[in-house]
């Protein structure tokens, strides 16, 4: 029996590498690395802390009583503390120094720094397969013509292989975000209650140097390059609306792509996996949903609104801080991470399983080319000697009776047989056959393909081919 509520982005949708991030166990483990890390520092620098007492520390990174941490939190009211009177019981000679001169901040926020930082590098690996499958995808359909849309009306033709591009630029601009965010990350550091140091200078007797350099120390010892140069009690909360803002513009994407897709199996064109099982409908056997795109779309729906939450954070911090973005963040910042992990998993199952279908976007091409190739018409009528205005007279009236045929009657485009009635265009087999030849129609789309992909995308996977190669596999 399950009688408590439990998300569903852990049960049925995010990876269990993003579970373990926001993990408590990643948590607590990850304050008792700080306080070790800040033991260490203070002993480097001078302040009496033995060897004995770091090793007892580290004998007890990961054995966490939270059944004793609860209990101590029902009684102090406070979290960080209960855990600091429990990691003290399991060392009991290390327990006056454990969080000297530290504010509850500096585990706190400084874990939050490095959850998010994990966080990122796991939705970067996720990031980077989803552009490896669509780049595949582009490269294998880049010859294929298909109808392109403005409007959602029938416009110009593209590619296949074209079309996948636009999805994958999306893409490399976010993947560009979330590089300069990674690489911009810092930690709090250890700046005390209202990010003077003053705990930590009365500690060190007076030396700003020494203050200085714990906090270097710590930073090095947790594998970051710097701490914040000035803070309140908390990092500047901007940092958090920095990252999910990078959330946001994933899901962005990935929600452009899902609509695209889920019109294109609409149109029959393309089908996102559909295993040998799946039941599409529970009343309607013969129906393939695109529940996948539709997932991508409304895990995406909910990482963009929860944005906003990082935002208006940032926004209400009372001048060194104040206590109410702990509880909103506690679970705005986990749940964007595991919805965008969720999204891009699916990303890259719907594109590395998907199924095209050549002849339905051929035939939704000759259903309008008669339409797309009057001008080419019209050119070739001119070139043999006819007249421009009396032949373009002549393309409107027999375009208006087509399209009439099409709506009115639902038959067939017969544009172009209308116009080979007429003696004014000459029309041969020949020379129609020539006119209407689809690859006259995609532009430089294959071209396009093939250079964006080497120029733009080839050097990302490249860089990052230790991060590819994993299997997106769709939980529920």
């Amino acid at each position: 029996m399950k009688s408590t509520y439990e998300s569903p982005l852990c049960s049925r949708y995010a990876t269990k590498e993003m579970q373990y991030i926001f993990s408590p166990d990643f948590k607590f483990s990850t304050w008792r690395k700080l306080w070790i890390a800040l033991a260490e520092s203070e002993q480097e620098l001078g302040l009496p802390i033995t060897d004995a007492q770091i090793a007892e520390m580290r004998q007890h990174i990961y054995d966490i009583d939270y059944d004793k941490a609860a209990e101590y939190e029902r009684k102090l009211r406070h979290d960080v503390m209960a855990h600091v009177h429990t990691f003290g019981e399991l060392c009991p000679t290390a327990k006056p120094i454990i969080h000297l001169g530290a504010t509850s901040c500096y585990v706190g926020d400084n874990t939050d720094v490095i959850q998010m930082r994990e966080a990122l590098l796991q939705i970067k690996k996720l990031l980077v397969n989803a552009m490896a499958a669509l780049s595949d995808f582009a490269r294998r359909w880049k010859d294929t013509p298909t109808l392109a849309y403005t409007h959602f009306q029938a416009a110009q033709p593209t590619t296949v292989g074209k079309r996948a591009t636009l999805w994958l630029q999306d893409l490399a601009m976010d993947y560009e975000r979330l590089e300069y965010e990674l690489s911009h990350l810092k930690l709090l550091g250890c700046k005390g209650t209202t990010g003077t140091c003053a705990s930590f200078l009365e500690l060190f007797e007076g030396d700003r140097d020494k203050v200085r350099q714990v906090e270097e120390k710590i930073a090095a010892k947790m594998g970051f390059d710097a701490c914040m140069p000035v803070s309140g009690q908390t990092y500047s909360r901007k940092v958090d609306a920095f990252v999910l803002n990078v959330l946001s513009g994933i899901a962005q994407s990935c929600h452009k792509m899902g609509n695209d897709i889920r019109l294109l199996a609409h149109m029959k064109e393309f089908d996102e996996p559909f295993e040998t099982n799946q039941i599409g409908s529970s009343a309607m056997a013969y129906k393939r949903n695109p529940m996948r795109c539709e997932r991508i779309c409304s895990l995406a729906r909910y990482v963009i609104n929860d944005s906003k939450n990082a935002a208006d954070t940032a926004a209400v911090q009372w001048l060194e801080r104040t206590l109410d973005d702990s509880a909103n963040r506690r679970i705005a910042i986990p749940e964007a991470f595991l919805a965008t992990d969720a999204i891009l998993t699916l990303v890259s199952n719907v594109i590395s399983g998907g199924t095209v279908y050549p002849k339905v976007t051929e035939k939704h091409l000759k259903e309008e080319l008669p339409f797309m190739a009057t001008e080419n018409l019209l050119m070739d009528a001119v070139a043999r000697g006819g007249d421009r205005q009396e032949l373009h007279e002549v393309i409107r009236q027999c375009s208006q009776q087509a399209a009439a045929r099409v709506k009115l009657e639902g038959g067939d485009n017969n544009l172009l047989e209308l116009l080979a009635r007429d003696e004014r265009f000459d029309l041969s087999k020949e020379n129609l056959g020539e006119v209407l030849d689809i690859n006259k129609f995609v532009g430089c789309a294959p071209e396009q393909t093939e250079g964006f992909l080497k120029e733009y995308i080839d050097p990302i996977l490249d860089e990052n081919k230790d991060l590819l190669g994993m299997t997106a596999e769709v939980r529920v």
